[in-house]
């Protein structure tokens, strides 16, 4: 299924990239704050976590106010589980590959961003030994980002996971995003 997604996600770049009237590349960074949402862990309370991210983008320009925006990041989400006597640190490092449709709301500065993330668990760090993570995990984004001159940007986002980061708990990852990026 992994190769079958890269695959449909290259493809759509490809024909995406013949057709455009100008293709832009960047890079972006900055602070994730990530917890788990949904079900529970025996007697756990989630609290957030404070991390980061950090990667490269591009702007596919389709029409006037819309652009396919696929980005590659390294991104650090996870929870800090409190119960049992003892606050439990989990940070999950992934590789995350997030496709947005991007509508500009007015020109050329304030855009929408919608769309699928895919990710690939690349890093685990547990303060106990809890190596029972799933390897891929599924979110859709959304999020505001503005441009304050051609190239300098800001952005939010909120990614809401689909699938369980972890085998053995019915909970969901959840990151809101805050970051700052330039475009060459």
């Amino acid at each position: 299924m992994r190769k079958t997604f890269l695959f449909a996600v290259l493809f759509i770049l490809g024909i995406s990239t013949s057709q455009a009237q100008s293709l832009k590349f960047g890079v972006k960074g900055g602070v994730n704050f990530a917890n788990y949402t949904g079900g529970n862990v025996d007697g756990m309370d989630f609290n957030n976590i404070t991390s980061y991210h950090a990667g490269v983008i591009a702007e596919i320009n389709i029409f006037q106010n819309f652009s396919i925006q696929p980005e590659l990041l390294y991104s650090t989400v996870g929870s800090e589980l409190d119960g049992l006597g003892d606050q439990i640190k989990n940070e999950l490092g992934y590789l995350s590959l997030p496709v947005l449709v991007k509508f500009y709301l007015t020109e050329n500065k304030l855009s929408l961003e919608l769309g699928p993330q895919a990710s690939v668990l690349v890093s685990e760090r547990n303060e106990v030994d809890a190596g029972d993570s799933n390897t891929f995990d599924f979110a859709v984004a959304g999020g505001l980002s503005y441009k304050i001159t051609n190239g300098l940007f800001i952005s939010g986002r909120y990614a809401a996971g689909l699938t369980e980061p972890k085998k053995d708990a019915d909970v969901k990852n959840s990151v809101i995003q805050f970051s700052v990026g330039y475009m060459f």
